[in-house]
């Protein structure tokens, strides 16, 4: 073995390393979210010391300082949080980066909640099912985990169910603040709009607002519309996605469920069309989010129902197609998926 090969060997046994212990990263990163670390900070409006952060945790009369400090040292050589010595001398400061801008709860935008439920026992299980689940062929990871597929679990378990909302509506409103900066002029013609799995109407509610003219419908199951609050403009209506979808000038739809068909049949054949707001695989990419979207379709098969997966555009032609929408097109936005318009005709 010459010097270049076992230079290229010594780093794949460290590349190794780093994926196997992954996890700590993703601890660290709940640590800090479940002890508020990044809201300490902001609530300061400065880089403070690491005692100034463990006096500020709710809760905790006598917090361990150096262990938080080991979780900060981690956390800071990922570039969660930034850490200087002042000039004058004395305690570290630390502060705030922008991923770290991304974690303070009380900001409109953040992904504590989804860094709180993706880390959660419940969620981690099914990971260790990967391999199983391969080999049998059988049930999905999180079912074979919890009996349940994760929309069961979620009508079942008030706690769970709670951390999932919560979840989704992070990432919802971080994904349709780029979608309306991007597609502002795609809702411009459209008379009313079906939200198909639109939840509590969070998502139809906003487009509404940002467009008076369109007459909104949130569609979902009994029991989550039925905790819906009441928004001008949207009409809130139950029923199975899987059955049938009200009918209307658009149908909007932040995943695929295998219910194309129907969406053709709820919109007009000639001026109607399908808004897709989900992620296009890009296996190959070099993009912002191309490698998160990567990571994404595997989180699908270790937590949704058999079948669930992220798409390539081939794969994307092919189903639309399929379903009854021969054409389509691909508008890319500022967030980790992209909006897909799909036409009957």
């Amino acid at each position: 073995m010459d010097a270049k090969e076992a230079e290229a060997m010594l780093r794949g046994q460290v590349a190794i390393w780093h994926h196997m212990f992954g996890f700590a990263d993703s601890m660290a990163l709940k640590c800090a979210v479940e002890l508020g670390i990044a809201d300490i900070i902001h609530s300061h409006g400065r880089a403070i010391t690491l005692h100034e952060i463990a006096a500020s945790i709710d809760g905790s009369s006598s917090p361990d300082v150096p262990s938080l400090a080991r979780i900060m040292r981690l956390l800071v050589r990922r570039d969660i949080f930034a850490a200087h010595q002042p000039s004058e001398g004395g305690d570290t400061l630390y502060g705030l980066t922008y991923s770290s801008r991304w974690l303070v709860m009380k900001s409109e935008l953040n992904l504590s909640p989804l860094v709180s439920m993706e880390n959660h026992p419940l969620q981690l299980a099914p990971w260790h099912y990967l391999s199983e689940c391969i080999k049998d062929g059988g049930s999905t990871p999180f079912k074979k985990v919890h009996g349940l597929e994760i929309w069961e679990m979620a009508s079942k378990n008030p706690m769970f169910n709670k951390l999932f909302n919560d979840a989704m509506a992070c990432t919802t409103q971080i994904i349709m603040q780029a979608v309306m900066v991007a597609y502002k002029d795609g809702f411009r013609f459209i008379g009313s709009l079906v939200d198909v799995g639109g939840g509590t109407g969070r998502v139809i509610t906003e487009i509404v607002k940002a467009n008076p003219h369109i007459r909104g419908i949130n569609f979902d199951l009994p029991h989550v519309v039925a905790t819906a609050p009441a928004y001008p403009g949207v009409e809130h209506v139950s029923g199975s996605m899987f059955e049938s979808i009200p009918d209307a000038d658009a149908v909007f739809l932040k995943v695929i469920k295998h219910i194309l068909k129907n969406c053709k049949k709820a919109i007009p054949e000639k001026r109607g069309k399908l808004i897709i707001v989900d992620v296009v695989l890009q296996p190959e990419g070099d993009g912002l989010f191309d490698d998160v979207a990567i990571i994404f379709d595997v989180l699908m098969l270790a937590h949704q129902s058999r079948g669930s997966k992220e798409r390539t555009e081939l794969e994307w032609k092919n189903l639309l197609a399929e379903g009854g929408f021969p054409r389509y097109n691909i508008i890319k936005i500022s967030a980790l998926p992209s909006i897909i318009e799909a036409y009957p005709n």
